[in-house]
């Protein structure tokens, strides 16, 4: 608990958000393009916005983020004196 967060763990949840942004705004173009209606793209670019972030932050609860590879944990095994 003493050790300090490096700049790319603190930058990673707005990475994340960033990337819900993108996709949000992407859907909420094509949306308009396609309609011409600005209030129905507001509604699509909002859920896919909240429905991204709940995506993302599912699979990021997924992720062990110091779980060794296979590949790793089989070499441990080899050598345990190591």
């Amino acid at each position: 608990m003493t050790e300090n967060p490096s700049r790319r763990e603190k930058l990673r949840p707005g990475e994340l958000v960033g990337l819900a942004a993108v996709v949000a705004v992407f859907v909420g173009l094509v949306t308009f393009m396609v309609t011409r209606d600005l209030f129905l793209s507001l509604i699509f670019l909002g859920v896919t916005f909240v429905i991204d972030l709940m995506v993302l932050a599912m699979l990021m609860l997924a992720v062990t983020p110091n779980k060794p590879a296979d590949g790793e944990r089989w070499q441990a095994e080899q050598n345990p004196h190591d």
